[in-house]
């Protein structure tokens, strides 16, 4: 019997698509993480605001999609890409004119600025697509 209600539900075009928007968001957070530990030299106001920033980025996008599951292990898989991200941007700098010449320092955030604009594009694209009203 379910599987004739997904059947006519599926001719219906009533079926709901799921739409995962945080993946692109995890993409921004990875990089912006990444800009803070590559940036990181002691206690600035520079960093107060990407600390800010990198905080709303792990929690606000969980009210983006309705099927993100629940709070506290959907926090716990950013935090720790996050914490991950963090190490991998500290390291960076580390090795910025020893391994990797200096002209790569700047990679980083033009990385978070290349994956916030495709983003904020999927996200508005997801709001504000164009649906046939039947």
């Amino acid at each position: 019997m379910e599987n004739v209600i997904k059947v006519n539900a599926k001719r219906s075009g009533r079926v709901k698509r799921e739409n995962n928007n945080t993946i692109d968001t995890n993409y921004v957070l990875f990089f912006l993480a990444v800009e803070l530990g590559n940036s990181f030299r002691g206690l600035s106001f520079e960093i107060f605001i990407l600390s800010l920033t990198l905080i709303s980025f792990l929690i606000l996008p969980y009210w983006l999609n309705k099927n993100t599951g629940l709070f506290p292990d959907w926090i716990l898989t950013r935090s720790v890409i996050a914490l991950f991200a963090i190490g991998f941007g500290v390291v960076f700098q580390q090795t910025l004119g020893v391994l990797i010449p200096e002209i790569y320092g700047f990679l980083p955030m033009t990385f978070l600025i290349i994956t916030a604009f495709l983003s904020v594009y999927f996200q508005f694209y997801s709001f504000l697509k164009l649906r046939i009203v039947k």
